[in-house]
């Protein structure tokens, strides 16, 4: 299905529609709460529910180095490893790559983990991939983030933007989705749904690819117990 944007009312340069998607409708403007790990700290994918969340972030810098692309796929990708069932955006790992001053090539870019030192290559391609491996519903492109003394710092409006960036920024507006984004509270740690506990209680996991299957056979059955955390986690 291809995305598709209904535009429901204006107000000089502010909108009002509705965004559809493969896994259904959600409203713009919106707040999208980030969950930078896989989950917004402290909360449950039934507390976003009750405050009204239809979309949350995650990071996939984050996500392909800590637990791992390839430990959230074989979970059954974020929607499940999270418990969540609106829609997730996930960046392209392109601003915290350029924040660590990667080796950048007309390819790609080289950089080191901030976890281990360890070193990975992402290319265009290679953060399409992450993401639909993530299972990601609206999914961003890597960018290059060039250095300008004149360049709008995070967060920064777009009216305070250098100049050429205003007449693209109004033609956008006209056919696109306009996300405004670092006006959030950041999820920071991730917490791994299947640890029943440490989610419910808020603390952060450790919780790796390297350690998570022997970590698996050995988790109790949770399916006798009710409470919440037990009958929406996933051992």
């Amino acid at each position: 299905m291809k995305t598709t944007i209904t535009l429901d009312a204006t107000d000089g340069a502010a909108r009002a529609g509705r965004v559809h998607t493969a896994r259904g409708t959600f409203v713009t403007p919106c707040f999208m709460p980030v969950g930078t790990r896989g989950a917004v700290r402290h909360l449950s994918a039934g507390d976003l529910e009750l405050l009204g969340a239809d979309v949350m972030l995650g990071n996939t810098y984050h996500l392909m180095l800590r637990p791992g692309v390839e430990t959230i796929e074989a979970l059954g990708g974020l929607h499940h490893f999270t418990d969540w069932d609106g829609h997730i955006l996930t960046d392209s790992g392109g601003y915290q790559i350029f924040s660590l001053a990667p080796k950048v090539d007309d390819d790609g870019a080289l950089f080191r983990s901030v976890y281990d030192g360890s070193s990975h290559r992402l290319t265009p391609e290679g953060a399409v991939d992450v993401q639909r491996r993530l299972g990601a519903d609206i999914q961003m492109v890597l960018d290059v983030c060039p250095p300008a003394k004149s360049a709008p710092a995070a967060g920064q409006a777009p009216a305070q933007a250098p100049g050429k960036v205003a007449p693209a920024d109004a033609a956008r507006r006209q056919y696109r989705a306009a996300p405004v984004t670092n006006v959030t509270v950041d999820g920071n740690e991730a917490m791994f749904t299947t640890m029943c506990a440490l989610l419910a209680a808020g603390f952060e996991s450790n919780v790796s690819a390297e350690n998570w299957s022997p970590m698996r056979s050995q988790l109790p059955s949770a399916r006798a117990c009710t409470c919440g955390t037990c009958g929406t986690a996933t051992p």
